[in-house]
């Protein structure tokens, strides 16, 4: 592995020294693929334009990133930022100086990537729901139109996650194998919810079964592990300590921030899938009208954005965790069931009135 790092070093450095005029594109992909955004901007665009895709991305979001926690903890990956100050192939302390960057200090594990794995299953899921309408064309020209699009589509999507890996990779907060591990991984679990129809009828029970199982699991191999002397918080310390800036630390990064803010997106979508508001508004006449999708696209966004001005205390953790997944909650909720059923509401008073 001191290999592997020692050449993943070598390129952060050729990235931040003959990269460093396109620092603010990279930043900018570096936040594109942050999977915060997959709950906040494009679940709210996609469950409006088709609820079934919307409904998927939920779920691949959660399980990927689930699945990254549990590879995280298996893998013991290094990041670059720490690793320089503490590894001994460097003779005569002539560790290399690799940059920081106020979104660096991340204080989970590195392998895999968690950004590039997010970013690349949410594209796949979005890339493969917008080919599906075009592979239904039967006509000659159709097909043609289908081939470029593809071609196009896919282009994008490749374009989108060797930037997000670029990024990552230049703000040395992971190694190149490390990307390339999270974009792959990724895209395993979003083909794998291709062939899993059974998500769009799941019942709140079934919703909360997966929510305990997912807690109960992740909790029980932390435990398990711990009680055989292996501390799976190994990598806090370390950022603590090699981060250059103690303000970068964010409780935000830690792995079980991750997993309340993922388990509290899945049952928010659960209670407001299986709730009556969303059986009113988006199963009602309504549903159908571009008015009316437009509307709660809009509102939803707009209501979303207000939900970044609330900042969670963090001077205890434990209330930091159980807000954190309160919030986390209130996003597919308030997509899902709040925001159609006011617009519902709007647009049946504003017809009883001109009626």
């Amino acid at each position: 592995m001191d290999l592997l790092h020692s050449n993943g070093v070598l390129i952060i450095q050729h990235l931040q020294r003959d990269y460093r005029a396109y620092q603010d594109f990279l930043n900018f992909m570096s936040h594109v693929g942050d999977p915060r955004n997959i709950f906040s901007i494009y679940f709210p665009l996609w469950f409006q334009l088709n609820q079934v895709v919307g409904t998927k991305m939920i779920w691949v979001a959660v399980i990927g990133d689930w699945f990254n926690l549990i590879f995280k903890w298996i893998l013991f990956g290094h990041r670059p930022y720490w690793w320089v100050q503490e590894t001994m192939i460097y003779p005569n302390q002539s560790s290399p100086c690799l940059e920081q960057f106020p979104i660096t200090c991340e204080t989970g594990p590195g392998s895999p990537s968690g950004h590039a794995m997010g970013s690349s299953c949410v594209w796949y899921v979005m890339v493969t729901a917008a080919l599906s309408y075009t592979v239904r064309w039967k006509d000659k020209s159709a097909v043609t139109l289908h081939r470029l699009t593809w071609s196009f589509l896919w282009s994008i999507f490749w374009i989108i996650q060797i930037s997000v890996c670029i990024s990552r990779v230049f703000i040395a907060t992971h190694f190149p194998h490390q990307v390339v591990l999270g974009v792959f991984a990724g895209i395993l679990v979003a083909e794998a919810f291709e062939h899993t129809p059974s998500i769009q009828t799941a019942s709140l029970r079934m919703y909360i079964k997966t929510n305990l199982f997912l807690f109960i699991f992740a909790i029980g191999f932390y435990l398990s592990l711990k009680l055989l002397d292996i501390d799976l918080l190994w990598s806090v310390p370390k950022a603590k300590k090699w981060c250059a800036n103690p303000d970068w630390i964010n409780i935000d990064t830690t792995p079980f921030a991750g997993l309340v803010r993922n388990l509290g997106a899945l049952f928010g979508l659960g209670l407001g899938i299986n709730s009556e508001m969303f059986i009113m508004s988006c199963k009602g006449k309504n549903s159908c009208r571009i008015s009316f999708r437009v509307l709660c696209v809009a509102a939803s966004l707009a209501t979303l954005q207000l939900y970044n001005f609330v900042k969670i205390p963090t001077h205890t953790e434990y209330l930091f965790y159980i807000l954190s997944f309160c919030k986390s909650a209130a996003m597919p909720l308030t997509v899902v069931a709040l925001v159609p059923y006011c617009v519902h509401s709007l647009m049946r008073t504003t017809e009883k009135k001109l009626n």
